[in-house]
């Protein structure tokens, strides 16, 4: 399962670096890069620094199953004589000697065991790491491009009332309008734009995070392309709630990798135990001219007496690291029937609240506004009229934006804490 998923992911980047190149080409010459969520992802499987990182972690746990499956070394050993009291020709005196460990009660296999439960836990973190990042880009993604629809609210607010302070102050130095009403436009005009300033510095900072997730040129403008209306749509309330927690169980890599833990520490123990039964040395020894006759071959063994240490300390560390990550596990399965619970109730309201608004309101309050505008023009309505409409305008178009907005992060907030992408746009 892993090495097709493993083998997905490479895919998928050398799917996307084609179009890739080509995209972050264009931004690098002009200052607009235009993507829709899935560009977006493509770029960020390419070209996400962490991700890439976080992968070197599966080679290195890859190699060292390489290490625990390799045999000791035999050793050995040769002297040659050089010198010896009364004896001529000591050189002529020369032994050999070679000896080989034999580890004992499976410590070999239970290595093995224990590095592959490694690489697995390696996958499970990059895995993990892959589903945190993807959330925090796809809401990224999401925020700037409905805070840029509220900052046209306001470029557009602060464009009309610009041209509005200009005739007002021509007609203030003529006298034909009072101080408080060109105040009044000015005061409204600076509060706008200090909203505004607050608004934009926040796209600033969230875009600044999008371009790093995606690499992409520090120059660069991201503009997000949204197409998917979800007016109207009953999403959550269709997806039983029992089948997300179920989704949760099985493809939460950091659950997965709490249950590998349990799985490691009850390795390690029987490991433990293992290396409480001594090792075993044989060796073979040849003597060219020892003291029983010329040409000597003898053969031995070597091995510890388990009088004093048998691995006490550490067979009970690994048994208290077993009960340590069990509890970990019983936390971290309360955390995940936590999280799809509350991100449910919190999915569900929000699809409720923003189902219920008439789809056309929007439409026909931008209408509405625009025709305010043309009367404001024509003398029709005073200007306190025409900022009510606007402020009214306003902040029902912020608010709206901001309810999408939320709708869209908590499914992507479901989608998060089920490891699935149910509600993908």
């Amino acid at each position: 399962m892993f090495k097709k998923l493993i083998r997905t992911f490479l895919f998928l980047q050398f799917v996307c670096l084609a179009s890739g190149s080509f995209l972050f080409a264009q931004s690098q010459a002009g200052d607009t890069l235009k993507l829709t969520i899935k560009q977006a992802e493509d770029q960020f499987l390419k070209n996400n620094l962490q991700l890439i990182i976080q992968r070197y972690n599966i080679d290195n746990a890859s190699a060292q199953v390489i290490t625990a499956r390799l045999f000791p070394n035999p050793d050995f050993n040769f002297s040659n004589g050089i010198y010896a009291n009364g004896v001529p020709n000591a050189y002529n005196e020369q032994t050999f000697g070679i000896s080989q460990l034999f580890t004992t009660a499976g410590k070999r296999n239970k290595n093995i065991q224990l590095a592959k439960i490694g690489v697995e836990q390696a996958k499970y973190q990059f895995f993990d790491l892959l589903r945190t990042l993807k959330f925090t880009l796809r809401s990224d993604f999401y925020t700037v491009y409905f805070q840029r629809q509220s900052a046209k609210v306001y470029d557009q607010e602060i464009g009309s009332l610009s041209k509005t302070l200009i005739v007002y102050k021509e007609q203030y130095a003529k006298g034909n309008i009072a101080a408080k009403e060109l105040l009044r436009i000015q005061a409204q005009l600076y509060s706008l734009q200090a909203e505004y300033n607050t608004l934009q510095t926040g796209i600033d900072t969230t875009e600044s995070e999008l371009k790093v997730m995606l690499k992409a040129p520090a120059g660069a403008t991201i503009d997000p392309q949204v197409t998917e209306d979800l007016t109207g749509k009953d999403l959550v309330i269709n997806t039983p709630y029992a089948r997300l927690l179920d989704s949760a169980y099985v493809n939460r890599y950091d659950l997965r990798y709490t249950k590998a833990t349990v799985d490691y520490n009850n390795m390690n123990l029987q490991l433990q135990k293992a290396t409480a039964v001594p090792d075993v040395s044989l060796s073979l020894n040849y003597d060219k001219l020892g003291a029983y006759g010329t040409n000597f071959l003898g053969a031995g063994i070597e091995f510890s007496l388990p009088f004093f240490n048998r691995n006490q300390g550490a067979i009970k560390q690994a048994q208290i690291a077993i009960d340590q990550s069990k509890a970990q596990l019983q936390k971290q399965q309360g955390a995940v029937e936590s999280d799809v619970a509350t991100n449910y109730k919190i999915a569900l309201r929000l699809e409720k609240l923003y189902n219920s608004f008439d789809p056309k309101f929007k439409e026909d309050f931008t209408h509405l506004i625009q025709e305010v505008s043309k009367n404001y023009e024509k003398r029709n309505i005073s200007m306190l009229e025409f900022l009510d409409f606007y402020d009214s305008y306003k902040t029902n178009t912020l608010q709206l934006n901001s309810l999408l907005l939320s709708r869209i992060t908590s499914l992507e907030q479901l989608n998060y804490v089920t490891g699935t992408p149910f509600f993908n746009q």
